[in-house]
């Protein structure tokens, strides 16, 4: 009795494989593992999840996903998405660097994929943007909209990155107006600093208060805080990575749009179609990676001329004419 039920069970574990083995070796599920500050920052990680969800509704196919919380956890949750089998693994944020290194080289048969960093392996594709040129444009639209001479900048972890935001959006500004003056802060040098509103508010608050009447924030979900600075004290300010006009219509003078969105759904897209390559992707103007965004809660803001100009400086930038500093390439 024993023997034929033992039997019986194995024929039908092997029934289940016969059936379900060979769908499952083909099976493509492509996975995301956000950084800190949580798919739902209105910003950086949300841009990513927009990608995603586009993939997942044009192709019916579910993705995996991780939303890192602690240091530690992303080496990790990186692993565990290999380990899975996961077609193609994107990790989202430069912190993924150094783990996903060491788990693309022990799995070097699956495809990797990492925003905001290079890691230079057969079977990783970096995907970098030049902020530098979309930050150039919205600080344009600061110095433009600016009536006090006095404009802001509030970053998250002081990391080159986020200095390349800075640069980028000084000389934009001083191309304007060279006489402006700006205030930056920085909110930290850990990644707490990406997920710090409270403090974001307190240094738009501050630089409000010596005068600045726009501030630009390239601080993650930390910025949501500026940009409730802004509309409490009847200033501007610019939001950044994703579309953020619609947070509070008629304070948000525009935002440096980083398309993270494209960069995403363009990689779990190319590995299900096999078009897939490693190396580096780098995204600008030119590409339109970067750029500003103009929509119905922010059209009363940017006037005919101001957005003429900023088209003539887009049109520069493609064309070599403007040619904007990278502070990560000094």
């Amino acid at each position: 009795m024993t023997f034929s039920r033992s039997l019986s069970a194995a024929v039908a574990v092997l029934g289940t494989l016969i059936l379900t083995g060979p769908v499952t070796a083909q099976e493509f599920v492509p996975a995301v593992v956000f950084d800190m500050g949580g798919k739902f920052d209105k910003s950086f990680n949300e841009a990513a999840y927009a990608g995603a969800e586009r993939f997942k509704k044009e192709t019916g196919i579910a993705y995996r996903e991780f939303e890192v919380t602690a240091e530690a956890q992303r080496e990790q949750a990186l692993r565990n998405m290999a380990r899975r089998g996961s077609a193609v693994v994107v990790g989202i944020g430069f912190s993924q660097a150094s783990g996903m290194e060491k788990v693309a080289k022990e799995f070097a048969n699956l495809k990797f994929a990492i925003v905001d960093a290079v890691v230079d392996l057969p079977n990783v594709q970096s995907i970098v943007f030049k902020e530098h040129e979309g930050s150039f444009l919205v600080g344009m639209a600061a110095a433009m909209a600016s009536k006090t001479g006095k404009v802001g900048f509030v970053g998250g972890m002081d990391i080159p990155l986020i200095r390349r935001f800075a640069l980028g959006y000084e000389e934009g500004a001083r191309y304007v107006n060279p006489k402006i003056e700006i205030f930056q802060n920085m909110t930290g040098t850990t990644p707490a600093a990406w997920n710090d509103p409270t403090r974001g508010g307190e240094l738009a608050r501050s630089q409000f208060d010596r005068g600045a009447d726009v501030i630009y924030a390239a601080a993650g979900a930390t910025g949501l805080g500026v940009l409730q600075a802004a509309k409490d004290k009847g200033r501007l300010a610019i939001g950044v990575d994703s579309n953020q006009n619609h947070i509070h219509p008629g304070t948000i003078l525009t935002s440096m749009i980083k398309r993270v969105d494209l960069a995403v759904y363009d990689t779990f897209k190319a590995a299900k179609e096999g078009s897939w390559k490693a190396g580096v992707r780098s995204l600008g103007v030119a590409e339109g990676g970067v750029g500003y965004a103009i929509d119905q809660n922010n059209r009363s803001l940017i006037t005919a001329d101001m957005e003429k100009r900023l088209q003539q400086a887009r049109a520069d930038i493609v064309a070599g004419k403007i040619k904007v500093t990278d502070y990560m390439a000094k």
